[in-house]
């Protein structure tokens, strides 16, 4: 299980998501399917900026609802502290690492 966090080109917005498939589901934000499309879609948010595995669903999902409480500025803390850049991360090509790249 995974969650994660979204954002826009111009950064404005942030999206906190929970899924089973991230893959999947990022391409269901790209084409804005399911009720967080319809979010993400109006927002043009669709740039992973953070993730974070859960063993269980209950986890991740308790997870989510404790960063969706979060203020704006303590989701910026968690991102860039995992991304210091907020460079869109690509699952595909993801060493596993934050980049520093801008």
């Amino acid at each position: 299980m995974y969650v994660y966090l979204l954002t826009n080109p111009a950064r404005t917005v942030v999206y906190t998501g929970v899924t089973s498939d991230l893959e999947r589901r990022l391409y269901e934000h790209g084409q804005g399917l399911g009720k967080g499309g319809k979010f993400t879609g109006r927002y043009q948010c669709n740039l992973l900026v953070y993730f974070e595995a859960w063993p269980d669903a209950p986890q991740a999902i308790a997870r989510e609802k404790e960063i969706k409480g979060w203020s704006r500025a303590k989701k910026e803390r968690l991102t860039t502290s995992f991304n210091p850049t907020w460079a869109p991360i690509d699952l595909q090509t993801w060493d596993g690492k934050a980049t520093t790249e801008n």
